[in-house]
Order: structure tokens, then sequence, then C-alpha cells
């Protein structure tokens, strides 16, 4: 198969994935909020989403392509920069993924967050604290074996629910299994790991710009986004205020900020971090869910 047709497959599994993000709503903020309501089934749902990831080492180990899936140990920064990042989402009503759907969906203040994105990832490179990451090298056998036994308890729990469980789990997973095919492609393939590396490239000189793939990958996820909110008649035009667009300015900023000290968003913790058993990820996972909790209590 030649590189051109694997392109394209990975292109149309990024749109099904961004179809699948669509669809069923996926966003932190909702599930808190659900949470808190009494109901945690889907930021539960959320959480574990990336449990399908061991199919993609498996496909590794068949095909021989190279699987880094990094760890790290944990670290104060990354608490604090998933709490940024999920105070920042609690005032955008809506984490990293569910921005670009709700921009998708042409809400337009969503426009105002990614250049908040931006404004933050700018200011942290000035400020350059020193995040001292230590990588964690854990077993693929050890992955594999934890990602499948909780794969397995998810299917056999799932399938004796009703069809509303189904219909959010199998759809969650869906995406969780998706991301890491795409994983295998490009690892660094997540929409906040583009936006952030098009950020150091603009001011830094020691940064590269992302290769055409990425782009293209960005654009065939919105694509997929844009079509779910099509066929379920959820395209409908949001136009903003100058104070809404302040506001989503400074959350997408706070957003920015705690993305990048958190070794990513909500997007990459969920789909790369978790699945690699990656302390930090946990730990800042942990710390996203409790900033929008927190920003939801101040809001109230």
């Amino acid at each position: 198969m030649d590189a051109l047709m694997i392109l394209i497959i990975i292109i149309f599994l990024v749109g099904s994935l961004g179809y699948l993000a669509q669809t069923s709503g996926l966003c932190m903020v909702r599930g808190v909020n659900e949470w808190k309501a009494g109901d945690p089934e889907f930021i539960l749902a959320i959480i574990l989403s990336g449990s399908l990831g061991w199919v993609s080492i498996l496909i590794s180990y068949a095909l021989n392509i190279p699987l880094s899936m990094q760890a790290n140990a944990v670290n104060a920064w990354f608490a604090f920069g998933g709490i940024l990042f999920g105070i920042g989402a609690s005032f955008n009503q809506g984490c990293g993924v569910s921005t670009l759907s709700k921009l998708a969906r042409r809400d337009l203040k969503m426009m105002f967050t990614v250049i908040g994105w931006f404004v933050g990832w700018c200011l942290l490179s000035y400020w350059q604290p020193q995040l001292n990451t230590k990588p964690l090298y854990l077993s693929h056998s050890l992955i594999l074996g934890v990602l499948i036994f909780i794969s397995v308890i998810l299917l056999v729990w799932v399938s004796l629910g009703d069809k509303e469980r189904k219909s959010l789990w199998f759809k969650m997973l869906g995406i969780g299994l998706i991301a890491g095919l795409i994983f295998l492609y490009e690892p660094k393939w997540t929409p906040s790991g583009l936006l952030h590396q098009v950020s150091n490239a603009i001011f830094s000189t020691d940064t590269s710009w992302p290769i055409v793939e990425r782009y293209l990958l960005f654009l065939g996820l919105l694509l997929g986004m844009f079509l779910a909110a099509w066929r379920t008649k959820k395209f409908k035009l949001i136009k903003f205020s100058l104070n809404q667009s302040c506001s989503h300015i400074l959350a997408g900023t706070f957003m920015g900020l705690g993305a990048s000290l958190a070794l990513g968003g909500n997007d990459s913790q969920l789909l790369l971090a978790l699945p690699a058993l990656s302390p930090a990820g946990l730990l800042s996972t942990a710390g996203i869910v409790f900033g929008v909790w927190f920003g939801l209590r101040l809001k109230n």
C-alpha cells in the first residue's frame, strides 16, 4: 500500500473520530455537570475512552510499526496545568475537543477560544517554567494486560446495559480505538498538539513547523465534525457579543497555559497519555476534572 493511500485512510479515520465526537457530545464540562447532578457515567466514559488502545499495540507488533507510548512521572506542574485548563474550559463551556465541535457547528464564540489558546501558548514561551519531565519506560506487556482487562470488564458491563448505555460507551470506546490507530501513523496528531507546535513555530526559531500531513488530519477532523452537525441538524450560526469574545479569549488563554504545563489538553490526556498508563496523564486528567468542577462552582 503506497503512502498516499495510507494517508487517505488515516484522514478518513480522523473524520470518523470527529463525527463520533460530535454525535456523542464529547465534553468534559458536560461530564462534570452530569456528575454534579448525580450521574457520573458520562465523565467515566470519557476518562475510559482510550481503553481499546491495546488494539494499536497488537497491530504495531504484527506489522512491526514503531510504537512509542510515552509515560511520565508525576510533577506538580502537571496538576497545576490541568487545573488551569479545567477552569478555562468551565468558563468556555467546552473542553478542547468540544470547542472544535462547536466551532464546526458555527458557534463563532469558539473562534476567540482558539485565539486564547494561542495567547496562552505564546505567554508560556516567554515564561518558560522548568517542568523537569521524567520519562517512565513501562513495559508494553504491562500496558497491554491492563488495557485488555479494563476493556473486557467494560464490554461485558456495557453489553448488559440498555440501548442508551450501549450507544454512549460504544461511541466513546470507538473514539479511543480510532485514536490509537491514528497514533500509529502520527504520534502527535491531536488538535492541541498541532496548534501548540504552530504557536511555538511562530514565536520560536528552535521549533519546526508541523508537517503537511498533520494539517490534513486536522482538516479531516473538522470535516467529520461538520458533517455530523449537518446530518443531525445542529448546524446553526451562533453569533457573539464583545463581552463574550473577551470572556472566551480569557478562557482560552487559561486553557492554552494549562495544556502547555500539563503536556497536552484533554484530547492528548484521554487519547494518548491515559492509554499509555502515564501517571502524569492521570494526574493531569484529575487536575482537569477538578478545575472544571471548581470553575463551575465559581460561575455559580
